[in-house]
């Protein structure tokens, strides 16, 4: 339950305004860390405390603030002030160090972090980890809002101190938490590399068939966007969160750029129905010379509705990759990003955007390689203009291996051509962490490895190929 605080009364300004001040903010300390009074919650309770209101923070924040601006215009004054501040903050800070100790290094804490369908809030231990991050994050706004502990220079105000102790605070509880739900996604987007095939109900054919690891994540994906709203309240935890956005991203499009083509091929027959293919005329229709059966006593009795309908009869299909890379970009839309409206995180929200929009170039290139229509009736050209367009902000070690697999013999059928890795040399894993670690190490990567692999399509006689005069055009845009 928030708490909310009137607005401070000012202290008179006299002789012994300083002491009284110090005495004040001692005063204001102590309260913030007091027990909360009132009816317990279930489940709130460790070792007998409950955790830090929320509230409290910005009340004594706004306690600071009221003073500091109330002496704006004495400079002398101002710094006096700054300087009573640092015992009582130092104070401050070594409380909820002591108060944090035993919450993280408790089992309780990491024993079940990643939240599930089954328990998607934070338990107890948790629960007051996070009240006093969210306690830190309050009293750092105002130290935004009054650009407090920004100088280095050791005439300053000197709390950078306390700012990078309140920042560091906030990540040693928000870091674990946050690392816990990565490592739960981790897997399954790197499963998406795999093409598997899917039982389909005939009824419903006409939708789109999804890759299991799809179908799991959208059933977790809400329950983690609420936890990670939760978990990212405080201002500085917004990076973490950038961070952790970027590289699940970048993780997802590897996968799915890597994916092995699969041929179309007619759906297989329904799995346990025999009966789904049409009988012939020969069947349906009696000899004319035989009399025609008597008709069962069973004909002529009430036909009763079966107890439960029979289950639809089933189909093997391979989800597309451009399917799953649609639904995947939807799921991701909705977790919480950093603000654009925080000159702090503004940088990072314009980060996680464009990585959100490789999500979609790269489901664009797919359904167009993947579509026959798409070369009907296009010059060489034009073809090769629309794939530039598509590809414009696409990663080239992203965009390269779809565009090899589809058009590198300049047909759409899949050519028998190795992946990137043996065409450097490297083994698959070495690849990927050397080039494959980020978009930056990517892009670093992109240039060295295009002209590798157009020496490579030289030597094949394949640098007339859409593939190649789109890389080539690539790598030359880079190097200018």
């Amino acid at each position: 339950m928030s708490v909310s605080s009137p607005p401070p009364t000012l202290l008179v300004q006299d002789g012994s305004y300083l002491q009284a001040l110090s005495l004040k903010l001692s005063e204001a300390v102590s309260k913030a860390m007091l027990q909360p009074t009132g009816p317990v919650p279930v489940g709130e309770l460790v070792g007998g405390r409950r955790p830090i209101p929320a509230g409290r923070g910005r009340a004594l924040g706004l306690l600071i603030a009221s003073e500091l601006k109330a002496c704006q215009n004495n400079p002398y004054l101002h710094k006096a002030i700054l300087r009573s501040l640092r015992r009582p903050l130092s104070v401050l800070l070594s409380g909820l160090s002591a108060l944090l100790l035993p919450l993280l290094s408790s089992p309780e804490f990491l024993s079940s972090p990643a939240p599930t369908v089954q328990a998607p809030n934070p338990n107890a231990t948790q629960l007051h980890a996070l009240a006093a991050a969210d306690f830190a994050g309050e009293l750092l706004e105002t130290f935004d809002d009054m650009s407090l502990g920004l100088d280095n220079n050791a005439r300053g105000d000197g709390l950078k101190a306390i700012r990078e102790g309140l920042v560091s605070l906030i990540g040693r509880v928000v870091n674990p938490l946050i690392a816990s739900i990565k490592s739960e996604l981790m897997p399954l987007l790197a499963s998406l590399e795999n093409p598997v095939a899917v039982a389909v109900a005939v009824p419903k054919t006409g939708t789109k068939a999804l890759h299991p690891s799809i179908v799991s994540l959208q059933a977790i994906m809400p329950v983690y966007a609420r936890a990670l709203a939760r978990y990212t309240i405080a201002l500085p935890s917004q990076t973490t969160l950038a961070t952790f956005l970027i590289s699940i991203i970048w993780r997802a499009l590897v996968a799915v750029a890597n994916r092995p083509q699969v041929k179309a091929s007619p759906p297989t027959s329904p799995l346990g129905s025999p009966h789904l293919t049409p009988l012939t005329k020969r069947e349906h229709v009696t000899s004319g010379n035989t009399s025609p059966a008597t008709p069962p006593p069973a004909r002529f009795s009430l036909k009763l509705p079966p107890s439960r309908p029979s289950s639809p009869p089933c189909i093997s299909v391979t989800p597309s990759a451009a399917a799953d890379v649609r639904a995947l970009h939807e799921l991701m839309v909705l977790l919480p990003r950093p603000t654009a409206e925080c000159d702090a995180t503004r940088l990072a929200h314009e980060a996680v955007e464009e990585a959100l929009s490789d999500l979609t170039a790269l489901a664009t290139l797919l359904e167009n390689i993947g579509n026959p229509l798409f070369k009907a009736g296009k010059s060489r050209e034009a073809i090769l203009e629309e794939i530039e367009k598509i590809t414009a902000d696409l990663p080239t070690l992203i965009a390269l291996p779809v565009l090899l697999r589809s058009y590198s013999s300049g047909t759409i059928e899949s050519p028998s051509i190795p992946p990137i890795s043996s065409i450097i040399n490297v083994s698959e894993d070495e690849y990927r962490k050397s080039c494959l670690s980020g978009f930056g190490r990517a892009e670093q990567c992109s240039s060295i490895i295009g002209y590798s692999v157009l020496d490579f399509l030289r030597v094949q006689g394949g640098l007339q190929s859409l593939a190649a005069q789109w890389l080539a055009n690539r790598v030359d845009a880079v190097d200018h």
